[in-house]
């Protein structure tokens, strides 16, 4: 297939490109590039891929209905992977701006491109933000009274909604994935970036927004892409969706705290706590999803969540962090 993947710079969708050649599909990757192009650089300079046009890459602006309709008069695509979004819910809880233009528009304009050129098939990465606040909840594809408690939680729920208005409208086929936080090579921010950043400028001293207690799952990137392409080999007719998460709980932000610091071998660091039950406005500190659906539909996470912080501190620090 010839598939569009919109963010395809970004962490995860960097690794779905990967994925995705080596199941011999053929990529263009479209980006506006907020965090640069050191996650696609591989193949930017691969000069097979050149060759053959298996992978095109376009810098543009995903909200802008004109650059967006250009994209798919040039390449005739079969599938569209949407994963462009803003990635920093701190960022965005400051700035409502960035929400709604690079989450929700972004969504938009990739699906009025899909109506005009007859583009049928969408993958959409959403989150477990648009549950809101159900601490006392086990989280289910049909969970009801959905409220979201920030401005990108909100608008991947309007993301949603408005795929789910295509797919009766336009007779699109969507797979959506709502995730919880992701982890891996590659990642750029985040309590395992943050924490391996602050100890490298003090490791006498670590501090910690809230009061350590969030617990969170987190899904290693690997486990995600394999469910991604697991579920979308053939899209079905009309929209499926999916919590896809980790088995056996989530990792407090102290335990995240711990591992980074036993990793770096340190021996005498404090922990300074900020105070409250979460890290900031619109942050969620704990949930609990039920992946039952997922599970019968024949995937497995490879890593618990405690491993995956593990792993990825570990890629973090081979990787010279």
């Amino acid at each position: 297939m010839k598939i569009l993947v919109a963010g395809g710079a970004g962490f995860i969708g960097s690794h779905l490109i990967d994925r995705l050649l080596q199941e011999g599909h053929t990529i263009v990757c479209a980006d506006k590039l907020i965090f640069g192009s050191d996650n696609i650089q591989h193949l930017l300079n691969d000069q097979k891929l050149e060759e053959t046009g298996k992978f095109k890459f376009h810098e543009i602006e995903l909200a802008d209905q004109k650059q967006v309709d250009n994209l798919f008069a040039e390449y005739e695509i079969d599938a569209v992977y949407h994963l462009a979004a803003n990635s920093d819910i701190q960022k965005g809880g400051k700035e409502p701006d960035i929400d709604f233009n690079d989450t929700f528009l972004t969504t938009r304009t990739i699906l009025e491109g899909m109506r005009k050129a007859d583009v049928k098939n969408i993958f959409f990465a959403s989150t477990s933000a648009v549950y809101g606040e159900m601490p006392d909840v086990a989280l289910t594809e049909t969970t009801g009274g959905l409220q979201p408690v920030s401005y990108y939680g909100g608008a991947k729920l309007a993301s949603e909604a408005l795929i789910s208005s295509y797919v009766s409208m336009c007779g699109l086929n969507a797979v959506i994935f709502r995730f919880p936080n992701v982890i891996g090579p590659r990642l750029t921010h985040g309590a395992v970036f943050d924490f391996i950043r602050k100890l490298r400028q003090n490791p006498h001293e670590l501090e910690i927004l809230g009061d350590g207690t969030q617990c969170k799952p987190y899904i290693y990137v690997f486990d995600l892409i394999h469910a991604i392409v697991k579920l979308t080999k053939d899209f079905g007719p009309g929209e499926e969706v999916y919590n896809i998460s980790v088995k056996g709980g989530g990792t407090t932000v102290t335990h995240i705290a711990e591992i980074v610091v036993e990793l770096l071998g340190l021996k005498q660091t404090a922990f300074r706590y900020t105070g409250g039950d979460r890290g900031w406005k619109g942050d969620v500190p704990r949930f609990s999803y039920d992946i039952s659906k997922v599970l019968s539909a024949g995937w497995e996470p490879r890593y618990t969540s405690d491993e995956a912080v593990r792993k990825t501190v570990e890629d973090a620090l081979e990787a010279g962090m």
